[in-house]
């Protein structure tokens, strides 16, 4: 299991034209090439900038895609109801909130993590289902909602990641 894999999510296009968005906002230098979604998540600076211009539907959209989570499972990570995600979707050009664009950014981190330690989304997901000693004998899953349990998440990923069991 190699952390360092790339994990195709077929979106790099829609990371571009986000870098290219967030980059005039803010004024910041970007180059005109093309940002895969693995560099968009290793570069901390530009997740702030995006997550204070908000992210949009249709970027959450390919994330959640990506993940192995439900539209029940985003809306509890979110503290929205689903009502309310299906209302986003059909709003056109809907943006997330800073504070809902973080938490996305976050799942999205671990999703990529987790995608690429466990090799298939399906094997994540059942990991993310399993109770786990290591974490006070919780499912991962349940400690996605708030950031400190997701950095412990994202800590025992590691550990699985380096052979290291506990």
């Amino acid at each position: 299991m190699n952390s360092l894999k790339k994990y195709n999510t077929g979106f790099d296009a829609e990371v571009t034209a986000i870098v290219k968005e967030v980059a005039a906002v803010y004024k910041i230098n970007s180059t005109t090439k093309k940002i895969s979604y693995n560099d968009f998540l290793s570069n901390k600076m530009l997740i702030v900038h995006s997550i204070r211009k908000g992210i949009s539907f249709s970027f959450f959209n390919k994330i959640k895609n990506n993940s192995p989570f439900t539209d029940i499972e985003w809306a509890d990570f979110l503290n929205i109801s689903t009502k309310s995600l299906q209302r986003y979707k059909n709003e056109k050009r809907f943006v997330f909130k800073p504070i809902h664009s973080e938490k996305i950014i976050e799942l999205a981190e671990v999703t990529n993590f987790g995608n690429s330690v466990f090799d298939t989304t399906k094997d994540f997901y059942s990991w993310l289902n399993t109770t786990s000693i290591a974490l006070g004998s919780m499912k991962p899953l349940e400690l996605l909602k708030n950031s400190y349990g997701k950095e412990m998440v994202m800590e025992e990923l590691n550990r699985i990641d380096q052979g290291v069991f506990v």
